[in-house]
């Protein structure tokens, strides 16, 4: 007898899948060291551990097990210890905070490096393996003995008001907290002394980046570099300077600052001679993107391939020649590794994507984190002949469901330009039957839907319901150049309707798609897409909308963390320029809206406040148009609590089969 077919991959598949993370490289590139973290639908929340892995290969080795979220490990330089964050119950006191901890990589009890009032957010090992560089919010105005006492009164205090006058207090999901500014200290791991770097200055990091990339420290450990905010006022707008500063000394210099450049996550040279940095001419465009500067000892500096037309991402990594740099950068819908060689600026692609999360660089030795549209986030080290695995951690579960296969379609979009369309086909697909398409409209704008493993929208997930899904990677997307990227500014939602409309008149062209079932979901700028489809689109083109943590009003939308981006964006203030505004605002269009649209958005969400979803399910609702609102007390921009995300597929999926029902027989 025929054995029965494997079950399609679901949504509690997907929360069953470990979450492998950033490797970190021994010094001698012999083994790696990762956070893994397993949701937990029981307890609804995710535990991580640390593991270790063998470059060459081989079992995992579990590194850790007290704590419930240890994650961030980096090997120190000797080899000899790993640091790593973490909030843990450790020589009998529990942490309020996340702490540095240390820990011998031949296993044993971690410790507690130091007790920090206000805990830690980031941190680097200088070159000894004894001292470590962190970042820290402090009040800026106490020394570092007073920290812990402040601590101790803001716990306490009864009234619960945040009382701010600046510009830039929350980002995302969270406040900054409350008169406090991200320093830089310094940890003596014998001793457990702590040193402010900054105390008693003005210097801050940024306020919207905690990670390590921000700073890095000299081969002689004599110095460390950051980027900073110099304006008198921080916002979200501002372009960043690089300062250095001197550890003995704590005095300061700033290296770079021009107005018409943003500078960040500057990295030194195995020499110390020269430094890498991001560099971004945001005086000529807001949406210029990152390249790579490199300053010398002498004070000089410039752009080392300039014609290269992509985005670099931190972190940046010298080659251990100091003859080139290897960064991660998107390309055409897809995210490699590369090497820019110096000083010609000729690029090369050391690892293709998929998608190239994460890299570490050690002695000669490459281990990548990547994923892809088949497979959610593994660990390779690169040989001559490719990656090459060295974890399994989630092969035993794949190997027990059914995937659809993904496709890469080209097709001429708005102002006649090529654009790409992702394909994502419900497994056992048979083009004599006729499918349901769902249209998954990608966030940014600035961003894509490439060939990744997305744990929110994830494809796969919603293939295995029975829709064909397609991904438009639509003007304003990255990955396809500047240009392309730019051409959507002061005039939000015109081209990138127009790709979308051209994709599903393609799509009504194929003898496998059934007309009567087209849908369309999004989310955060996706999710405003959706909403400007309803005004803009004739009824009936379109059976059902999702509309995720969308932006409904730009005047309320005032309320979010980037406000001050709005008129980079629109082209206008809305009490500047109120038509040049509701020209891209759906609320201002919303009247002809008819088609069913279920509305899903989180309390904690700071970059799309919630009230725009409610306001937008409530026109609906004024309007007779079918709605349905899911709303999250306890979720941000993002669905991640596992039993959340899991009711949130599943009222998607309920939506879609009421309005757009699955494939049916030709």
């Amino acid at each position: 007898m025929p054995s029965r077919p494997l079950p399609v991959f679901d949504a509690d598949a997907l929360w069953s899948l470990a979450r492998v993370g950033e490797p970190s490289l021994s010094p001698d590139g012999g083994q790696a060291v990762v956070c893994v973290s397993q949701p937990s639908m029981e307890e609804n929340r995710s535990r991580s551990s640390l593991y270790l892995l063998s470059t060459l290969g081989g079992r995992p080795r579990r590194l850790t097990e007290a704590g419930d979220k240890d994650h961030t490990p980096r090997w120190s330089p000797r080899g000899d210890q790993i640091a790593f964050i973490a909030k843990r119950h450790s020589d009998g006191k529990a942490d309020a905070e996340p702490q540095l901890y240390l820990i011998a990589p031949d296993g044993g009890e971690a410790r507690r490096a130091a007790a920090l009032p206000t805990g830690i957010e980031s941190f680097k090992w200088f070159p000894d393996g004894r001292h470590i560089a962190f970042a820290a919010w402090v009040w800026p105005e106490l020394k570092h003995a007073a920290q812990g006492p402040r601590m101790q009164v803001e716990r306490e205090r009864k009234d619960s008001a945040y009382v701010t006058d600046d510009t830039l207090y929350r980002w995302w999901d969270h406040n900054l907290p409350q008169g406090r500014a991200l320093h830089l200290h310094v940890l003596d791991t014998a001793t457990g002394r702590v040193r402010d770097l900054f105390e008693g200055t003005t210097l801050e990091l940024g306020r919207m980046d905690h990670s390590a990339d921000a700073y890095d420290i000299a081969p002689d450990g004599r110095r460390l570099v950051f980027a900073f905010d110099p304006a008198a006022e921080p916002a979200c707008e501002n372009r960043f300077a690089l300062a250095e500063i001197e550890v003995r000394s704590r005095q300061h210099r700033v290296l770079l600052q021009d107005n018409d450049w943003h500078f960040d996550a500057p990295r030194y040279s195995h020499s110390g001679r020269y430094l890498a940095f991001l560099a971004s001419p945001q005086g000529l465009r807001h949406t210029a993107p990152n390249q790579l500067g490199v300053l010398d000892v002498h004070g000089h500096w410039a752009i080392c391939g300039a014609a290269w037309d992509r985005d670099i991402a931190a972190p940046l990594h010298w080659a251990p020649e100091d003859d080139a740099i290897v960064f991660a950068a998107e390309d055409q819908g897809r995210r490699h590794l590369w090497q820019m060689q110096l000083p010609s600026g000729e690029v090369d692609c050391l690892c293709r994507g998929g998608h190239v999360g994460a890299f570490d660089l050690q002695a000669q030795t490459c281990v990548v984190q990547h994923d892809s549209l088949h497979h959610p986030p593994r660990l390779s080290v690169l040989t001559d002949e490719g990656p090459r695995r060295i974890e399994h951690f989630n092969d035993a579960l794949l190997a027990r469901h059914r995937f659809g296969e993904a496709k890469e379609h080209w097709m001429e979009g708005a102002l006649g330009d090529p654009v790409q369309t992702w394909l994502v086909f419900p497994p056992g697909f048979d083009p004599r039957r006729k499918y349901p398409v769902l249209h998954l409209i990608h966030g940014g704008p600035h961003t894509c839907f490439g060939d990744s493993w997305h744990w929110r929208w994830n494809h796969q997930a919603f293939a295995a319901q029975g829709y064909v899904v397609a991904c438009v990677n639509y003007h304003g997307s990255s990955s396809f150049g500047h240009a392309f990227l730019d051409s959507i500014t002061h005039r939000w939602a015109e081209l990138e309707l127009q790709d979308i409309e051209a994709t599903t008149t393609w799509l009504l062209q194929q003898r496998w798609v059934d007309g009567a079932r087209i849908s369309a979901a999004g989310g955060s700028y996706g999710g405003y897409m959706v909403a400007w489809m309803n005004a803009h689109v004739s009824p009936g083109r379109y059976q059902a909308y999702i509309c995720h943590a969308g932006a409904f009003d730009w005047q309320a939308m005032y309320a979010d963390d980037a406000y001050g981006w709005h008129h980079q964006e629109l082209g206008a203030r809305y009490f500047d320029d109120p038509a040049q505004v509701a020209r891209q605002n759906p609320a201002a269009h919303i009247a002809g809206a008819r088609t069913p649209t279920l509305v899903s958005h989180g309390a904690q969400d700071y970059r799309v406040p919630d009230a725009q979803g409610l306001a937008y399910y409530n026109t609906l609702k004024s309007l007779g148009v079918p709605a349905r609102l899911v709303w999250f007390p306890d979720e941000n921009h993002w669905i991640l609590k596992p039993r959340n995300s899991r009711l949130w597929y599943r009222e998607v999926f309920d939506w879609l089969a009421l309005h757009a029902p699955k494939a049916r027989s030709r």
